[in-house]
């Protein structure tokens, strides 16, 4: 299966305390490697996964987190006022929060897309678990 991740309403490049803020898609440790990696104030970001689906779970390098309760991490990096760059906050897209009607037609199709809210209500990069309403999962 193709996880599309589509994210709308990116924060900016400052934040708070953080400028030179940039989004990328961590890959499951050992690594923690940050994949497609785009500025914050990129105009429509999209990252593409490519999934294995076993019975009801679903595995892949950036599939996060034990069965049942699996997600994708979304990692915010940035400089802070002391000029370190570094990770500050990340979200978690729960793959939990897919509508289980959405689900069986992922699987049929091949194709699940999350189109994600990247800005909190505080005007911040989003974070935590994430579902829906601030995802929309789709075929």
């Amino acid at each position: 299966m193709r996880i599309r991740i589509e994210g709308t309403n990116l924060p900016g490049r400052a934040c708070g305390p953080y400028s030179d803020i940039h989004v990328g898609m961590q890959r499951k440790s050992p690594s923690g490697q940050v994949d497609g990696v785009v500025a914050a104030d990129a105009e429509a970001p999209v990252w593409i996964l490519d999934c294995t689906v076993k019975g009801s779970d679903v595995l892949g390098p950036h599939i996060q987190g034990r069965p049942g309760a699996r997600f994708i991490y979304l990692n915010w990096m940035g400089r802070d006022d002391s000029g370190s760059h570094a990770m500050f906050r990340r979200a978690k897209l729960m793959l939990d929060g897919v509508p289980a009607e959405t689900w069986t037609a992922a699987l049929e199709s091949g194709q699940l897309t999350g189109s994600v809210h990247l800005t909190d209500g505080h005007g911040m990069p989003r974070c935590a678990a994430v579902r829906p309403p601030a995802i929309e999962w789709s075929v």
